[in-house]
């Protein structure tokens, strides 16, 4: 990982994480679990080869944990271009338009721009062939409605970029506290399958086999992958919390919900919670990969 980086003047930030998250939005509360997310993304960075002039497409930017590690790797002369489906009031505890403002306004923001409200697959957005160095999918592939929908962006965006970097969650449990993690996804992912819309985490649950599947059915060659584990990043137990808060008015929200998966999830409800208490919560583990 990188130590230090020179800035405008001469003068050095030996830290590199720091300087990342004095650009990010967030209150005081945050920094530590900012800290988390960016040292995180610094290494699926790291792995992906970002360089110092990378032209870079991020799909499913959010509120930019991965925009802004990609920005500090591509350097002055590089560029991060951020799009997210995604309306600027979304999010929580900070929206994405708040932290898309305050990172384009940053010493970063020179290297990125961030178009929210924007859907990859409308037949209004093309950009020329090749116009990117690398295409950036973090941590976004669950959000997507469906297998489908996934094949077709990245297909599309087979065009645009010589090189797909792409990093999810990695169901396949390593150690038994990710099991609450598991569980939480796996409540989500099954009612999902009954909602017309939704603003969830999990939409589509996506296994390593599977996306590297698609991203070659979709043109694109895999050439490295890798399986990061960063235990102290809180997302394990954010999934956890909010499927034991909101499992209730999800099955009732559900249209004549079969009796079976009411039982089913009532049942995994109960091992959620037996889990949380017996191993504690650590976060999945993250799949990786490099594909051209």
């Amino acid at each position: 990982m990188r130590s230090k980086i020179n800035l405008q003047g001469g003068a050095i930030i030996h830290n590199p994480i720091d300087y990342i998250i004095e650009c990010m939005a967030m209150d005081q509360a945050g920094v530590e679990i900012q800290r988390i997310q960016t040292e995180h993304r610094l290494k699926l960075a790291e792995f992906w080869g970002i360089r110092e002039g990378d032209r870079i497409l991020e799909i499913g930017c959010g509120q930019g944990d991965t925009t802004a590690v990609l920005a500090y790797f591509a350097g002055e002369s590089g560029f991060v271009h951020g799009v997210d489906t995604a309306p600027p009031h979304y999010g929580a505890p900070v929206t994405l338009g708040a932290a898309s403002e305050r990172l384009t306004q940053s010493p970063l923001g020179s290297r990125i721009q961030i178009d929210l409200e924007t859907d990859i697959l409308s037949p209004l957005l093309d950009y020329e062939e090749n116009s990117f160095d690398i295409v950036v999918l973090s941590h976004c592939s669950w959000y997507f409605e469906s297998a489908e929908q996934l094949e077709a962006v990245l297909q599309k965006a087979r065009a645009w970029g010589r090189r797909l970097c792409f990093a999810e969650w990695d169901p396949r449990i390593t150690h038994p506290e990710q099991y609450p993690h598991l569980l939480a996804v796996l409540v989500q992912a099954q009612y999902e399958v009954f909602k017309k819309n939704s603003s969830s985490n999990v939409r589509t649950l996506f296994t390593p086999g599977q996306i590297k599947g698609i991203a070659e059915q979709s043109g694109w060659s895999v050439r490295r992958e890798k399986t990061f584990y960063s235990p102290q990043l809180q997302d394990g137990l954010w999934e956890v919390d909010m499927t034991l808060q909101s499992y209730q008015s999800e099955l009732s929200d559900i249209e004549k919900a079969p009796s079976k998966l009411v039982t089913l999830i009532q049942s995994e409800i109960y091992l959620l919670q037996e889990a949380k208490q017996t191993h504690g919560i650590k976060p999945l583990s993250t799949y990786a990969l490099c594909a051209e």
